[in-house]
């Protein structure tokens, strides 16, 4: 049989075998306790993750190869006959400090190396154990069944002749939301990548798309506008991102999601990830149920958040104090930092969807000045952000807003969209811009520290 057949034939297995891993995942997340222990590679000892080299890790460039190795891509611990590499690379992390993170690449099936897509996913967890690489390498987690559903994504991508680069965008400290880290993890991961010792069939000359949704459009939003000043290598080979669902201001959002039937889970952990990827001890600010819910929830997934606390409240996990978020100094400052109204202005064409049916997803709030979304994202905070590019940029962006369909629908919507939105970039067709019909959004004006109440 010819190699390029049973390539192809090996991505319809993929495809096949995705599509069979949702209600597994679906079935898996049912069932198992928010408090069990998931299997993990550093917890059995896979020593890939851990750079172990003589020299300082900071004398590597971003981007460099540590590590490298083939393995077997497995669908929920189901193993495929698709090959992918993993590399072992050196970045920077939230804090400006070398960090080492890995990345997947799966080689393009009938294409020549020359384009390539960076796909960011939203396994949104705080225990490194459900990252992407973890999961393909046959690791089963309950936050790691995430990661697994999104091959529904991927396989299109693979069988349209993209190299598809996955990177492990929180790192291996697991930074929830910390989106400039993110936006490092994504970029070194395509360096690493396009390096002739990684053997992926990318080069610097590879053209490069970017696409996420949800966790994985903070990635996406990130490194789009970070590239120009901490990738220019990078940043003139990208042709375009495509996200959805997108996180702007967490300050809004944890506003938004107050008392939520089933995304109020992400309150404690936006906590433990501003904490986690800044440094800061906010532990200090909160109750003794906060306290519980912060054990609880320290080293878990969007799984173990997800509707395990309809209506919980910020003011219900802090000491009276503290019941204004802008009352804790580190917080505002931490969340200030990845709020992307204050990020620079990506250079290259952009793609952006919104829904905000929020209320099919159990989120009635409407606070002042923020409005509605789609369960989690603030609806009025992308429209804003889309604004703002489109007066501070050059780039064209295209922008929709599902006024109908909640995080989860939106996500339906917006796949098919993305990936003709991104197909299109690698071709002469002139983007497509939304620039002067997009309604006008919220005030990304950062927080401000209030006196303790």
């Amino acid at each position: 049989m010819p190699k390029i057949t049973k390539r192809v034939l090996a991505t319809a297995v993929v495809a096949a075998l995705a599509s069979a891993a949702v209600p597994a995942a679906t079935a898996a997340a049912a069932t198992t306790s928010p408090s069990s222990s998931p299997t993990s590679s550093s917890s059995s000892g896979d020593a890939f993750y851990t750079y172990d080299g003589s020299k300082p890790l900071s004398s590597y460039a971003p981007g460099a190869v540590l590590k490298k190795r083939t393995l077997t891509y497995h669908i929920v611990g189901v193993p495929t006959p698709l090959k992918a590499i993993q590399l072992l690379y050196r970045t920077t992390d939230a804090q400006g400090r070398p960090a080492a993170n890995v990345t997947t690449v799966v080689r393009s099936i009938t294409g020549d190396g020359s384009k390539a897509v960076s796909y960011q996913s939203f396994y949104d967890s705080l225990n490194p154990a459900d990252g992407p690489s973890r999961a393909i390498a046959g690791d089963v987690s309950l936050g790691g069944l995430i990661a697994n559903t999104e091959n529904l994504f991927l396989a299109p991508l693979v069988a349209q002749g993209y190299t598809v680069v996955i990177p492990d965008t929180e790192g291996q400290s697991a930074d929830f939301a910390a989106g400039p880290e993110y936006a490092r993890n994504t970029l070194d991961s395509i360096r690493a990548a396009s390096d002739p010792a990684a053997d992926t069939g990318m080069s610097t000359d590879t053209r490069v798309g970017l696409i996420g949704y949800s966790g994985g459009a903070i990635a996406t939003n990130w490194a789009s506008a970070l590239a120009p000043s901490y990738a220019p290598d990078v940043n003139e080979r990208l042709v375009g991102f495509a996200e959805g669902g997108l996180l702007v201001d967490p300050a809004h959002n944890l506003k938004y999601v107050n008392g939520s039937l089933v995304w109020s889970g992400v309150i404690p952990m936006a906590v433990i990830g501003v904490a986690r990827s800044y440094g800061i001890d906010l532990k200090p600010y909160l109750n003794d149920y906060g306290l519980k819910v912060y054990s609880s929830l320290e080293h878990g997934s969007l799984l173990d958040a997800l509707g395990h606390y309809p209506g919980l409240t910020w003011k219900k996990l802090t000491k009276p104090a503290y019941n204004d978020p802008d009352s804790i100094p580190e917080f505002v400052e931490a969340v200030n930092k990845v709020n992307l109204g204050s990020a620079p202005t990506p250079t290259i064409p952009g793609f952006i969807a919104e829904g905000n049916g929020g209320v099919f997803e159990g989120t009635f709030g409407n606070p002042p000045g923020i409005g509605r979304g789609d369960g989690v994202m603030v609806s009025g905070d992308v429209r804003a952000l889309a604004r703002q590019y489109c007066a501070t940029g050059k780039a064209p962006l295209k922008f929709h807003q599902y006024d109908l369909l909640s995080h989860i629908g939106t996500a339906a919507a917006w796949a098919p969209q993305a990936l003709a939105y991104l197909n299109a970039r690698f071709t002469t067709e002139p983007a497509p811009t939304s620039c002067g019909s997009i309604p006008a959004g919220n005030d990304l004006t950062p927080e401000q520290p209030t006196d303790p109440s």
